[in-house]
């Protein structure tokens, strides 16, 4: 028994390190090129990372069959998936727009309050209604980004509300896309959710990123021909986000719910680390405070909710 369980266990560590890698590489490459190698443009990086999950999306499923290719059935649907892939485009740009001014560390004390907006948009979209202690231990959640906020040596308003504006969007689109593709014939994995929504995201960011960043494609051709590093670091930052999104659909298939809960609190927590070991941005102890006091109110609400299941 034992040698059918082992690679088993080392597929998954493997996978689950794969996650961890992406996840924390791609977060921390997007802050090393908008803030420290100044490529000052977010809404075309994010155009890039959307085009590499377009093409990576269709060469996983229609040529590697990863997973079986599901079929957009109805220009309601597509409509649907046009919505979120808007609201995927928010919050992804916000994310990346807030990198240029905060720290990762903060950037994850604020990514950590997921919850706190998913109940609030729930409650407010379909009526759906948590059990009390479940809201009330989105108090600390809170109230850890509050006083982490005040005691940021970074702080810096606009890169605040762009990443406020980045976890409320992500929290919208989990609610949107459960009321959307709610029905049966509707239901689309997150792999061919991916596969459909990148290239539209990719037809919103084009005309936004021409207008909003004027002659970007230009100064990057000419940063190019300067230093060649910045084609690698486009294309490897790129292939990344779209590997992101691969492990986090590979984890999901192949851990328990519980399991990923964990991994991913833990996850912002090593992130932060490696961020301030890296970038050696300043830390205080009321930020830390904070930042921890989020982590422990979001293990508390994730108990809570699955006590009230």
């Amino acid at each position: 028994m034992e040698k059918i369980k082992t690679p088993t266990k080392f597929f998954t560590i493997g996978l689950v390190t794969a996650w961890y890698s992406s996840n924390i590489g791609v977060l921390l490459l997007n802050k090393y090129l908008l803030s420290n190698y100044g490529f000052k443009y977010p809404i075309f990086l994010t155009m890039c990372h959307m085009t590499a999950c377009s093409l990576l999306s269709y060469v996983a499923i229609a040529w590697m069959k990863m997973v079986p290719m599901q079929t957009i059935r109805s220009r309601v649907q597509f409509f649907k998936i046009s919505a979120l892939s808007l609201i995927f485009c928010a919050s992804v740009v916000s994310g990346n727009i807030s990198l240029k001014y905060l720290p990762v560390s903060f950037n994850q004390a604020i990514g950590a309050t997921t919850p706190f907006f998913t109940a609030v948009f729930a409650y407010i979209m379909t009526f759906k209604r948590e059990a009390w202690l479940t809201y009330f231990t989105l108090v600390p959640v809170v109230t850890g980004v509050v006083i982490a906020s005040g005691g940021e040596p970074s702080f810096h308003l606009f890169g605040f509300i762009m990443c406020v504006g980045a976890t409320a969007a992500r929290a919208l689109k989990s609610v949107v896309q459960g009321i959307l593709l709610s029905s049966e014939g509707e239901k689309l994995n997150s792999m061919n959710l991916l596969l459909y929504m990148a290239p539209i995201a990719v037809v919103f960011l084009l005309p936004a990123t021409l207008f909003m960043e004027e002659n970007v494609v230009g100064i990057t051709i000419a940063l190019a021909r300067d230093d060649t590093k910045i084609v690698w670091y486009l294309i490897f930052n790129s292939a990344l986000a779209y590997f992101v999104n691969l492990t986090n659909f590979l984890v999901t298939k192949h851990t328990s719910a519980l399991t990923l809960q964990v991994l991913g609190n833990a996850k912002g927590a090593v992130a932060v680390v490696i961020s301030i070991l890296i970038f050696r941005n300043p830390v205080s102890v009321t930020g830390m405070l904070g930042y921890t006091l989020t982590v422990f109110g979001v293990i508390l609400y994730s108990e809570a909710k699955k006590r009230s299941k």
